[in-house]
């Protein structure tokens, strides 16, 4: 069988970025700008972005092209002889449903909210705080909005790649853009928005180095973000490596990813700080920025109900976009793995994934003592063995993947990266690929599970 390919270069990068454009994007970016400095915080994680990030996604764009594989058979066509880089298929393969068993949830929500804020009647005696505790506390609509979080994903990738994955994930990237376009305008023509900007982007290199400890903390949340912010790692990204033909140098196609990417990011900010100051509320982090917040600030303004409606058929497209892509991944493992076709892995994941996703929608309310300590309910530990395990060491795995001799090796790897027309990956960066990304992927690692061993030890 014949690999599946994009019709079109636009359909890669678009449906790549749908896969890095994440819930991070919406309720923790803009924040930690906010809190570090605004601009002189957004050049520290650009640095971080080009040092860290692009090479690592350019590392698994490369394994994808060159193999014509997803992560299930990749390293198998690519690693020397008698070498077992091929292991690691199955850190991947377990990354990637642990990822869908918290995610679909959280998907869930924003298209709970799509309906609740288009009826729900602003205005006084709306209890916005009551309205999310009460969704979280209903396991059968938290389990009903997951199961259709999934279904809706899941018919799309059963369309096939071109057909359902790219023709569909394009028309709601480009939707996505509009909708955050129209949103920032809004905001940022608030009467008293202007503070909120310049709050948001005016560089305050002051809060940046306001002691040792806080430079620390931006330091350490640029680089976790310029990290997290690509969703690398876990073979999200070399799949659609695969499915990509040579015309273009992987450099300039990461570049343009990563770019949108931290567009959608900055301009998600120009949303929230503009509205929230406008309004005198403060913006905070986490779910509680989009789902209690928000709704405050919305319920504050003129056609209160239209702009949340937006504002949550934006967060829906955004969630969505990266469940296809990673169910994408998921199906293409079963294709690979064990040769069965298209139609076969969607109707056993059709029942897998919800199923191995009920832990988390019911750790919100009927298993919610469950809980591991230092990291919280189910959900929790779900995203920390994602975020702080899986991501990291698979990035680890790739890197060394492409700059060993025991690997791929570098000489192969710069020559897929550099086949066709674009911005070349530098051949003078071997040194600091080879040694410093991976210290600073090691870092990553320590620093995420530093506050889980104080806090046992405490």
């Amino acid at each position: 069988m014949a690999r599946e390919q994009f019709k079109s270069r636009l359909g890669f990068i678009l449906i790549s970025a749908g896969c890095a454009i994440g819930l991070g994007n919406v309720w923790r970016f803009p924040y930690i700008v906010g809190q570090y400095g605004g601009a002189a915080f957004i050049i520290l994680y650009l640095i971080f972005l080009v040092a860290l990030g692009l090479p690592i996604m350019v590392m698994e764009f490369a394994v994808g092209r060159a193999s014509k594989k997803g992560i299930a058979r990749a390293f198998d066509e690519l690693e020397p002889p008698k070498s077992h880089w091929h292991i690691f298929k199955w850190v991947g393969f377990c990354g990637l449903y642990l990822l869908m068993m918290f995610y679909t949830t959280v998907a869930g929500w924003m298209l709970a909210y799509i309906p609740k804020m288009a009826v729900t009647p602003f205005g006084a005696g709306l209890d916005i705080t009551g309205m999310f505790d009460a969704m979280l506390a209903d396991p059968a609509e938290l389990v009903g909005w997951m199961i259709v979080a999934c279904l809706i994903s899941l018919l799309v990738c059963s369309l096939g790649l071109q057909k359902g994955v790219e023709r569909i994930t394009k028309v709601m990237m480009v939707c996505l853009l509009v909708l955050i376009g129209i949103l920032a305008v809004r905001a940022c023509t608030l009467p008293g928005a202007g503070e909120g900007i310049a709050f948001y982007l005016l560089p305050d290199f002051g809060k940046l180095f306001a002691s040792p400890e806080q430079f620390f903390d931006a330091t350490y949340a640029a680089l976790g973000q310029a990290f997290f912010t690509l969703s690398i790692g876990i073979g999200s990204m070399e799949i659609f490596g695969s499915y990509i033909d040579k015309r273009y140098t992987l450099a300039g196609e990461a570049v343009r990813i990563a770019g949108l990417d931290t567009f959608v990011a900055v301009v998600t900010g120009l949303i929230i700080f503009p509205a929230c100051f406008a309004f005198s509320v403060s913006p905070d982090s986490g779910p509680g920025l989009v789902f209690i917040t928000l709704p405050a600030v919305f319920e504050q303004m003129w056609l209160g109900n239209l702009w949340a409606t937006l504002f949550f058929v934006f967060m829906g497209f955004a969630a969505i976009s990266t469940v296809i892509a990673v169910f994408e991944g998921i199906l293409s493992f079963w294709m690979d793995q064990w040769g069965m076709s298209r139609k076969r892995a969607v109707a056993i994941n059709c029942v897998l994934i919800p199923l191995l996703s009920l832990p988390c929608a019911l750790g919100f309310n009927v298993w919610s003592g469950v809980e591991l300590p230092g990291i919280g309910n189910i959900q929790a530990v779900e995203d920390f063995l994602v975020s702080n395990n899986f991501l990291v060491i698979g990035s680890l795995i790739f890197v060394l993947f492409c700059v060993t001799k025991r690997g791929w090796g570098w000489k192969s790897f710069l020559a897929e990266a550099n086949e066709g027309q674009g911005l070349r990956f530098p051949a003078w960066l071997r040194g600091w690929v080879s040694i410093g990304i991976p210290v600073l992927i090691v870092v990553i690692f320590v620093m995420g599970w530093l506050p889980l061993i104080q806090s046992w030890l405490a």
